[in-house]
């Protein structure tokens, strides 16, 4: 299955992936390329595929992308090679923001959704502060773009709002763990108690 974890910046996603990748091991990570700087405590190849521009728009051209966006003035996507190794393990999470997750939600239609929520508008300002790792220009951009990507959650499957992180985290496990309990995740479980009914 295909989770799109999303929400504004600094609402915490990465966060909240990282720990449930910490406790569900049969979850597997999807890495995104970007052409942004690589932050002191990120690691190549595990948080993202750090690139050039021009080799970013050499993925564009060749369609080898599923979905890609310019956020705040760096290109970020996901290849499509990705997906498919990743993805033919079993569980796949993508963390991407709202407009990598509208593209996605349009190819992936079975893929599940949630929306990660700040509490409040001020504790989502003071964690942009509290990153110390941009000016004050950059995080009044990031909270204007915050406060109109606030609005989509209502095109999502599930919201989790991080306030409390242990409970954020809970809940996301929560909604990952359940979706193998659908009817169609069940189907090879079923069919040998179904003969078994038909037998007696």
């Amino acid at each position: 299955m295909l989770f799109v974890i999303t929400g504004p910046s600094g609402a915490g996603k990465s966060v909240l992936v990282r720990r449930v990748m910490e406790n569900l091991e049969s979850v597997e990570f999807s890495v995104s390329c970007t052409t942004r700087e690589k932050r002191n405590d990120e690691i190549e190849g595990k948080d993202y595929y750090f690139v050039s521009e021009e080799e970013f728009k050499e993925m564009i051209n060749a369609s080898k992308l599923a979905e890609w966006a310019v956020v705040h003035g760096n290109y970020y996507g996901t290849s499509k090679e990705e997906l498919e190794t990743k993805g033919a393990k079993g569980d796949l999470l993508l963390d991407l923001d709202i407009q990598g997750a509208q593209q996605i939600k349009q190819k992936f239609k079975e893929a599940v959704f949630v929306f990660i929520m700040p509490p409040l508008f001020q504790e989502l300002e003071k964690r942009l502060i509290a990153r110390g790792q941009e000016n004050a220009v950059s995080i009044q951009k990031r909270l204007e773009v915050a406060s109109k990507e606030i609005a989509y959650y209502d095109q999502f499957d599930y919201v989790v709002i991080n306030d409390e992180l242990e409970k954020a985290v809970s809940e996301l496990e929560s909604i990952i763990k359940s979706t193998g309990y659908r009817l169609e995740a069940r189907k090879a479980e079923i069919q040998p108690i179904l003969r078994s009914f038909t037998k007696s």
